[in-house]
């Protein structure tokens, strides 16, 4: 497959899982194994303009079409296959463990980076808590340029941060479903905030990483991993001993040795 196809459909992917409840879009960028490639391309995109732009732009185009694309899939699908689209996404992200343990002890492996392991992944435990204590809430009114922005700053956040969903924060501050009808309705005044606030953060937050990955690799990326493991506990519906759960628990077998297969032609 040409190589600017699949960083397209590779940015499609993140674009879908950043609007997904529950999913973490910069989770799915390490599984796919571009994530440190693109912090690093975006962290220093002014050292080399032409040449980050050029390797970041498929990505950024799958990312918008993704999420214009399935701002209307999702809403149907979590609310009529919920369990089988949690199920696929759970799946997919347990087939690649191998392949990104073995990318996270690339350089060595020290025992102090299960302490930080531990910390990320409880970090995550309480965003799943907070899923699971979600109100809902509609802001009174229209909301304001500072309020959009800061909805920005939340996706793009969500979408740096392995194993955080921003959807998750938005659907307790009360603004999900507002941002979702904004994407599904392409409303451009409420969307453009909220770009400036994911852009702000995203190029901030990507320069941060960035410079953890070139000093101290692996320590970042069992942080990392922590969060992207931990992101699996929201996501998982459970079981029941009924025929939609052993549905839902084949798709999963499929996906995983699906991911796993996959895996094998990963090249470092």
């Amino acid at each position: 497959m040409n190589r600017t196809i699949s960083n397209f459909l590779k940015g499609l992917t993140i674009g879908a899982a950043a609007i997904a409840p529950g999913v973490s879009g910069g989770a799915l960028a390490v599984i796919l194994g571009i994530y440190e490639k693109i912090t690093h391309a975006l962290g220093n995109i002014l050292k080399n303009f032409k040449k980050n732009l050029i390797y970041l732009m498929p990505y950024g185009l799958g990312a918008i079409v993704g999420v214009l694309i399935f701002s209307n899939i999702f809403k149907y699908l979590f609310k009529h296959y919920n369990i089988e689209v949690r199920y696929l996404f759970v799946g997919l992200m347990a087939g690649t463990f191998p392949s990104l343990f073995r990318r996270a002890n690339r350089k060595g492996f020290r025992k102090a980076y299960i302490a930080l392991f531990t910390v990320t992944f409880s970090i995550t435990l309480l965003f799943a808590l907070m899923e699971n204590r979600v109100i809902d809430v509609i802001p009174d009114g229209s909301p304001s340029i500072v309020e959009l922005v800061i909805c920005g700053l939340v996706v793009g956040f969500g979408t740096i941060i392995p194993g955080v969903s921003s959807s998750v924060i938005l659907i307790y501050l009360g603004y999900y479903e507002m941002l979702l009808d904004a994407l599904a309705s392409l409303n451009i005044p409420m969307l453009i905030p909220v770009g400036i606030g994911f852009i702000i953060c995203f190029l901030l937050l990507s320069k941060l990483i960035s410079i953890l990955f070139e000093r101290v690799y692996g320590f970042t990326y069992y942080g990392i991993l922590g969060f992207v493991l931990g992101s699996i506990i929201p996501i998982f519906p459970g079981f029941k001993f009924s025929l939609r759960y052993m549905v839902g628990l084949i798709i999963m077998l499929i996906s995983i040795a699906a991911s796993y297969y996959l895996c094998k032609f990963e090249r470092e």
